[in-house]
């Protein structure tokens, strides 16, 4: 039981606890109406200015967001970086990358590629060294040396050498291996003196040899116990094959069940062994296309990069602003050969005629685009090349005032005869675009004249067929000259014979006065000298009229997007466009100036 006085005690604590809750509240409420209720009013400025500073704040950050931004686009740009895969399609079909053998524009690609010669040309068509490091002639100007570079290796990590290079020459120069460099080489001798210098002696002078020394070099140890009859076939050529260029081969992917739907994708990769140093593409990778409709659809369907192999950019591709043309004047010429040998182009009073009858200006506007036009057997960026013995310009009473004179009379259907001979012929070219607008010009402007012209055009195939056997009256057909003068092969009495060992004389053009000179301008290195040797060949060509000159052909690369580094003025041929491949690149980022 609890006691009355513990239960007073406990009243008493109950009350005194009722008391100070009562005391709490009231201090409560009293500290509520003084620091809250009765500062409510004071609220909206409050808000007013906490908002301004938040703003400022913003404003702040903001500005300082976009001057960062300001600053960074006037010390960052976009600037071509490394990396990427670029995919190039390409007009033809991949038989064999082995630069013994490759000749078509796929096969030569590759080689060029996976390749690397002693010599090669830059940019600006000027010959340097690749492999070698230095070379020289002797003041016989016959033997010249050649230096290679130290620790220079093939994609497989073996040593390259002297011995290898002698090696690529001594089978180009066997028979059994049946290369088509073999007319240029077999009466070179070469030998090396230690593993890093090759010696090549000549048995005469010849002012264009160092650009023999292009072509690729291949690997000894690899292919000095392949019989030379077998080279062409074996599948180092096409599986494998192991060069010192700069990319190497990776893979070869062929689809199509027929040789009409062929294709081939070849992927290359990067050597960082090469002499000019690593590409800057993670791989490069090579298409071939039979058709040209197929090469432009995949190029629409952006799954390339890069074109080659048109004449002219496809309708489907003229507005597309991503598309960038690169049209570049190539080294070479397209000319009329007029078989000098063939009635009625045997007569030279006729071949003078044609030539001045030809409106080249206006054969040059068919084509669409712009061309330098050809004046003669030597182009203007020719060693020799002198404008005094430019072809006669256009002139067509000049050229019927000629034909009167002899003895060509304008028929009743307007065909000129002599002798109950029409002057009739016939001008036979390549199915191509370019080629069959430029024949048709001329059919119509030496009908003017009074000719009567049939045109046949071929494939390629068949038009190398012509060409062999010199089966035409006249040819419309280009030339490679290069950056060299020496025009021998095409002028030189020598090469029209049919026992000659390329016959590329079309117009079976013959002249003494043209003989002495092409053999004393190619025998001479002095430049001064190989010019004034030159002149009476100029002066005979210009006289005898065995070809008329009309431009220079293009080479025309189409790109998706820009292709960083690849910006060529001249090329000697398509080919060269890869003078700078290690350089080319496809992405860009921001990087400081």
């Amino acid at each position: 039981m609890v006691d009355r006085t513990t239960r007073l005690r406990w009243r008493r604590r109950l009350r005194r606890g009722k008391r100070q809750v009562e005391d709490l509240s009231y201090q409560a409420e009293d500290q509520l109406e003084r620091h809250f209720f009765k500062r409510l009013n004071k609220l909206p400025g409050i808000l007013r200015f906490s908002i301004t500073w938040i703003l400022l704040l913003v404003i702040l950050i903001g500005g300082l967001i976009v001057q960062t931004r300001a600053l960074s686009n006037y010390y960052l740009v976009n600037q071509p970086v490394p990396g990427g895969t670029y995919t190039e399609g390409i007009l033809g079909t991949f038989t064999n990358a082995n630069p013994l053998y490759a000749s078509g524009p796929v096969d030569a690609g590759v080689s060029r590629l996976v390749f690397a010669g002693l010599l090669k040309q830059d940019v600006n068509n000027k010959l340097v060294g690749e492999l070698a490091d230095k070379w020289s002639v002797d003041d016989s100007e016959l033997n010249y040396t050649v230096h290679l570079r130290p620790n220079l290796t093939w994609q497989d990590g073996q040593p390259l050498t002297s011995q290898d290079v002698v090696f690529t020459y001594k089978e180009i120069q066997n028979p059994d291996t049946k290369s088509p460099l073999f007319n240029a080489w077999k009466d070179i001798k070469v030998s090396a003196l230690d593993n890093q210098t090759i010696v090549f002696s000549l048995p005469d002078p010849l002012s264009s040899f160092p650009l023999f020394m292009t072509n690729g070099i291949v690997p000894m140890h690899l292919l000095k116990n392949v019989d030379a009859s077998q080279l062409r076939s074996i599948s180092f050529n096409t599986v494998n094959p192991i060069g010192s260029g700069p990319f190497k081969w990776s893979a070869i992917q062929v689809s199509g069940q027929t040789p009409q739907t062929r294709e081939e994708q070849i992927a290359l990769t990067p050597f960082s062994g090469y002499v000019g140093g690593k590409p800057k593409l993670n791989k490069f990778v090579i298409r071939s296309f039979l058709d040209e409709g197929s090469l432009v659809n995949s190029f629409i369907k952006q799954e390339l990069n890069g074109v080659a192999g048109l004449s002219t950019v496809p309708s489907d591709l003229e507005h597309d602003s991503n598309v960038r043309e690169y049209s570049t004047p190539l080294l070479s010429g397209v000319y009329v050969f007029l078989k000098t040998t063939q009635v009625p182009l045997v007569d030279v009073k006729v071949r003078q005629a044609l030539v001045i009858a030809t409106n080249v200006p206006k054969v040059i506007e068919t084509l669409g685009y712009p061309v330098a036009v050809v004046h003669g057997p030597l182009l203007k960026s020719q060693l020799g090349y002198d404008k005094k013995y430019n072809q006669s310009s256009f002139d067509l009473s000049a050229a019927k005032k000629l034909l009167d004179s002899d003895g060509w009379a304008v028929g009743s259907d307007g065909i000129r005869v002599k002798n109950g001979q029409r002057l009739s012929f016939g001008l036979s070219s390549q199915d191509n675009r370019d080629y069959v607008v430029v024949t048709k010009e001329l059919q119509s402007q030496w009908r003017d004249l009074g000719v009567d012209l049939s045109i046949s055009t071929q494939s390629a195939d068949d038009l190398k067929v012509k060409l062999a056997g010199h089966s035409y009256d006249a040819l419309l057909y280009g030339i490679e000259l290069g950056t060299d003068p020496d025009v021998f092969p095409y002028w030189d009495s020598s090469q029209a014979d049919i026992r000659s060992d390329t016959r590329l004389n079309f117009s079976e053009y013959k002249s003494s006065v043209a003989d002495t000179a092409l053999e004393a301008g190619r025998t001479r290195l002095d430049p001064v000298l190989r010019t004034i040797k030159y002149r009476p060949f100029l002066d005979a060509w210009r006289n005898d009229a065995p070809a008329i000159g009309l431009y220079q052909p293009r080479f025309l690369y189409l790109t998706r997007g820009q292709l960083f580094g690849f910006e060529p003025t001249s090329l000697t041929s398509g080919i060269d466009r890869y003078a700078n491949v290690t350089n080319w690149m496809i992405h860009q980022d921001k990087l400081p100036k």
